[in-house]
């Protein structure tokens, strides 16, 4: 009984220590520490923000319309005297929950697909070919053509917002998933080559079991890694949809939707471009250095130096 209280308590403490390990080496980036204090900072402030700037991001103020900064208005304000800070807190959050769910959608597909195809030999070929065909289509004019189809029927089911943001989701994580796939099979192959994979089989482990217990354990690397960028393509993807005035309503602010606006007065008030640029560019370079250091961090052969 002593022995494997003391055994539990090893392993414990190993993986433990391995998880430490990870965050020493995490730590050891500069980009990805301050990518994620500014990630952290992004989803503080679009979350938290409008409890703190109460003005509503839809209440018009025609009298104060096409303001500069100022006390009352930070970021100034736009053609229909719109509150601009409070629109890219709004805007951020649509921004962000679209990310992070088409991320998840297409790193659930990606990994499902890639651990089948790297498990089953049998439906390695077909699977694998299903991807090909994915990876040659012409992504945007497929996101475009799915968005002109089925924009007006999600609409009247659900409703505008909840409508759109649905469709927005579904297309980005099914157009998305493909490079997951492919990396989650590479390493689905070589553990299935590996002695403990082996030994399982052996005794007669059934195929759910050996994937739930020792293979989707050991391929967490690339899929944390895969999350973060999935969350960084997933913005730009969106913002581009709604630059090109495809996304959300003209009445529901992203941070894609308020640079499509802001390019019709961008000779006479070029800053209004300037903010919502900002936060697309600075949150998807802060999510790749998050990957970048995930990526070292999660390497043995770098955590080893």
């Amino acid at each position: 009984m002593t022995d494997r209280v003391q055994t539990g308590f090893e392993e414990t403490r190993a993986a433990r220590s391995q998880w430490h390990d990870v965050w020493d080496q995490f730590k050891t980036h500069r980009g990805a520490l301050l990518g994620m204090g500014f990630f952290v900072f992004v989803l503080v402030a679009a979350f938290l923000g409008p409890y703190v700037w109460l003005i509503d991001a839809q209440y018009i103020d025609i009298r104060a319309r096409n303001q500069g900064p100022s006390l009352a208005h930070p970021l100034g304000t736009d053609q229909l005297g719109r509150d601009t800070l409070a629109r890219l807190f709004a805007g951020g959050q649509v921004s962000l929950a679209v990310g992070i769910t088409a991320m998840a959608l297409a790193l659930s597909l990606g990994t499902l697909i890639g651990v089948i195809a790297g498990y089953f030999k049998r439906l390695d070929g077909a699977l694998m070919r299903f991807t090909d065909l994915f990876l040659a289509l012409p992504l945007l004019p497929l996101l475009l053509v799915i968005i002109m189809l089925f924009r007006d029927t999600l609409r009247t089911a659900f409703g505008p917002e909840t409508g759109i943001f649905i469709l927005i989701v579904f297309v980005i994580g099914i157009t998305s998933w493909m490079q997951t796939a492919r990396i989650v099979r590479g390493d689905v192959l070589a553990l299935k080559e590996r002695d403990f994979v082996i030994a399982s089989r052996s005794i007669g482990t059934p195929p759910h079991r050996m994937i739930s217990r020792h293979i989707l354990p050991n391929v967490l690397s690339p899929i944390m890694v895969s999350a973060t960028l999935g969350i960084a393509n997933a913005i730009i993807t969106e913002s581009a949809l709604s630059f090109l005035g495809l996304g959300f309503p003209s009445d529901f602010p992203t941070w894609g939707r308020l640079l499509f606006d802001s390019t019709d007065h961008l000779q006479q008030y070029p800053e209004r471009v300037l903010w919502p640029g900002l936060a697309i560019s600075l949150t998807v370079l802060s999510v790749n250095y998050i990957g970048d250091g995930l990526r070292d961090a999660l390497d043995p052969r770098i955590r080893g130096r």
